[in-house]
């Protein structure tokens, strides 16, 4: 049984920063990316960052220079650095793992608001 789990989100204020974090667990065989994805209430999911097992990465235009992605191979984990967060970052973000199956965690709340 795989299991995604993230952690790391919160209530912050414009300007503030986040890490998020995303552990993956069980067996898992042939991983080749870990990714976050976000949804904002009323909008679809939508891709924020993405990282391979050879550490390419790649970015949603709305987070380049502000957010990065990296990994922990050996740990099976992804981290995403949030700084300088708007409003309109508010969503549940969501880390999904790419494998021979993709799986998805439950979500963590992001809030950014004065």
């Amino acid at each position: 049984q795989v299991q995604v789990v993230e952690s790391g989100g919160g209530l912050v204020q414009p300007g503030e920063s986040l890490r998020l974090s995303c552990a993956a667990s069980g067996t898992i065989f042939g991983i080749y990316a870990m990714g976050w994805y976000r949804q904002a209430p009323g909008k679809q999911r939508e891709l924020v960052a993405r990282i391979s097992s050879n550490l390419n990465t790649n970015y949603a235009d709305f987070v380049k220079g502000r957010f990065t992605i990296s990994r922990d191979n050996a740990k099976n984990t992804v981290y995403l650095q949030m700084n300088s967060l708007k409003p309109e970052d508010t969503a549940v973000y969501y880390c999904n793992l790419e494998a021979r199956s993709s799986y998805w965690g439950q979500g963590t709340q992001v809030t950014v608001s004065s």
